[in-house]
């Protein structure tokens, strides 16, 4: 009796501990759960607002422009950001007139408030193109007005992002995979 009682509580620490390593292989290497904190994405991105990221894809290929990413600003080791990649490198991004512009051509960005213009920055001045480096990356808030982003300081690497926006699960009224926009030229 004792000895099948041993057996059976030694099944269950193997599937306890096989299950938690499954769970930290996930959570270290594939997915991520992230919760929304602040205003600098709405009204794409709510407040409070949970998301799954995904970290495979960067191991495929790099960020494009209109991918959502997380990722540790220069401004701070503490916490992460979620932002829109707006330039890849060897682009040249300048904001202009309310707008922004990627190598001379007006970005139509349909996820963007057009009453809320975006405002150049710190880092970015009015009017100024600016070439991304290699390995760099241009990124805003789609909410342009409440945002701190590349526009006052700089452009982030590839390094510091710990994955892409894949699927938001909360608010359920809210739940889906993260459309990618399409972007056209003027």
């Amino acid at each position: 009796m004792i000895k099948r009682l041993g057996a059976f509580f030694w099944d269950v620490f193997e599937v306890i501990v096989f299950a938690v390593g499954i769970f930290f292989f996930i959570y270290l290497l594939v997915m991520r759960p992230h919760k929304i904190d602040g205003l600098s994405m709405m009204p794409n991105f709510p407040n409070n607002e949970y998301l799954l990221t995904e970290r495979v894809t960067y191991y495929l290929r790099n960020p494009e422009r209109g991918d959502v990413v997380i990722f540790t600003p220069p401004v701070t080791n503490l916490d992460e950001y979620i932002k829109r990649i707006i330039a890849v490198p060897g682009e040249t991004v300048m904001v202009k007139g309310g707008r922004v512009y990627i190598n001379g051509k007006l970005l139509n960005e349909p996820y963007i408030d057009d009453s809320a213009p975006t405002q150049a920055g710190t880092f970015l001045a009015e009017g100024e193109e600016y070439k991304v480096p290699e390995g760099e990356y241009f990124v805003m808030g789609d909410n342009r007005p409440n945002s701190s982003d590349s526009r006052y300081w700089g452009p982030i690497t590839k390094s510091t992002i710990s994955g892409r926006a894949w699927v938001i699960y909360l608010p359920l009224k809210l739940a889906g995979v993260v459309p990618a926009p399409a972007y056209s030229f003027e």
